[in-house]
């Protein structure tokens, strides 16, 4: 493995550290840092090569990156727990046609036809929109990881059935893959040590006697089974 240490962004709501655990069981001389990135530098920052790979929300510029596809987000509605939507454990976009909705400028949600009236004020991040969501200004969509991050004990969220999903991938230099991006792609997918890009390694092929062998044996044993005499009826 050519490199000494590794570095993986995550944008906000993103959990890597179960993977950090496993490559440091697994390659306890190659350290792995992980670093925060805002959404919206996560692919300049691998492009640039500040980061050696990083965990990001698509749609996004991937240009001159390879991606992954890890897992897709479920799509959530932020709302003080006393509004009516709470009362649902789940909703519609129809239940949002008449909300006023927050869009903050660093928004990951692809959802160019997004229900609800858009509140003229755009405020610059998610956590500011967080705030305004408590003071009752509007309702706020994200995937549910950001409002589990910015959880607050007066506002509650429900998941939105026909929202579009939030992707999220893992995104690193394009070209041939090195031998330690393998070994990372095959922790995020859950590979054992033992496997060989996520397929078990394939036994040894049998010899034509092996294969004969083997059938005599299996035809004995069926041969036995048939003979067998059965138990007497009561």
């Amino acid at each position: 493995m050519p490199q000494s240490s590794l570095t993986l962004g995550y944008v906000p709501g993103g959990t890597p550290a179960k993977w950090a655990r496993i490559w440091a069981e697994r390659h306890p001389d190659v350290p792995l840092t992980l670093r925060s990135v805002a959404a919206a530098d996560a692919a300049e920052e691998v492009r640039a090569g500040t980061l050696d790979m990083a965990v990001l929300r698509l749609p996004t510029d991937t240009s001159g990156l390879a991606t992954i596809p890890l897992y897709e987000e479920t799509t959530v509605a932020v709302v003080p727990t006393d509004h009516v939507i709470s009362a649902a454990d789940e909703i519609t976009a129809a239940d949002l046609t008449d909300e006023p909705t927050l869009r903050p400028l660093d928004d990951v949600v692809d959802w160019p036809a997004a229900p609800g009236a858009p509140v003229d004020h755009r405020p610059e991040t998610t956590s500011a929109a967080i705030e305004l969501v408590a003071a009752g200004v509007g309702v706020l969509v994200v995937p549910q990881s950001l409002a589990r991050l910015h959880h607050r004990r007066d506002l509650t969220h429900r998941p939105i059935v026909d929202a579009p999903a939030c992707p999220v991938a893992l995104a690193f230099p394009d070209g041939p893959q090195p031998e330690w991006l393998e070994d990372f792609i095959g922790i995020v997918r859950g590979r054992k040590p033992s496997s060989s890009r996520g397929q078990a390694q394939s036994a040894p092929k049998r010899t034509a006697r092996e294969k004969t062998l083997a059938k005599q044996a299996a035809r004995a044993a069926a041969g036995k089974v048939a003979r067998k005499p059965g138990r007497g009826r009561r």
